[in-house]
């Protein structure tokens, strides 16, 4: 049996750690329609705004999370790309660099906007900003969300069976449209 996207559903998973914080809502075209906590918008399943920042390296691996077991959605999961919610009356490219620093210690790089999309399954619903960003460095893993981080190989994370369906969406999407190349011809 698969594991649950969301640890309510799995008693043996620790109690979700949820922030409390203001999370901007949109309507199912994008357009801003107020805010709410993150709490009331997991739990109504309002449209909201998310980042994904594909991190690469030099080799053309990408940087792929483990989620703590504490996360509201996905608990455990892998994360193809770093990211989140988009806070109420943030900007998308201000909230990709916010948990760019928070998640993964990564500050100063250029962020390259890729595209956006919608995603709306199991209770998601989601318009997506994609980044991708380049990085060499050292990682600084943010312990409430980030169990562990490893450099993969973009057929690696793919292949990945329990990576979060949205951020497989937003990578089959990069590849799809030549921002990333799999590097394994």
């Amino acid at each position: 049996m698969a594991p649950s996207p969301t640890s309510a559903a799995s008693p043996a998973l620790p109690e979700p750690s949820i922030k409390d914080e203001r999370i901007q809502l949109v309507d199912a075209h994008n357009r801003p329609c107020g805010s709410a906590s993150r709490k009331l918008m997991r739990r109504f399943h309002f449209w909201h705004r998310a980042t994904y920042v594909f991190v690469r390296n030099g080799r053309g691996e990408l940087c792929v999370q483990r989620r703590t077991l504490t996360k509201e959605v996905f608990p455990g999961y892998h994360d193809l790309a770093t990211g989140g919610v988009v806070g109420a009356g943030e900007a998308e490219h201000v909230a990709a660099r916010r948990e760019l620093a928070e998640e993964l210690g990564i500050e100063g790089v250029r962020l390259t906007p890729c595209f956006t999309f919608r995603y709306a399954d199991g209770g998601n619903f989601i318009h997506g900003s994609v980044f991708v960003a380049d990085y060499d460095g050292p990682l600084v893993l943010q312990p409430d969300e980030v169990a562990d981080a490893s450099w993969l190989t973009v057929s690696a994370a793919l292949a990945l069976q329990d990576a979060t369906p949205d951020s497989r969406v937003a990578l089959e999407r990069m590849l799809a449209q030549g921002w990333l190349a799999s590097h394994e011809d």
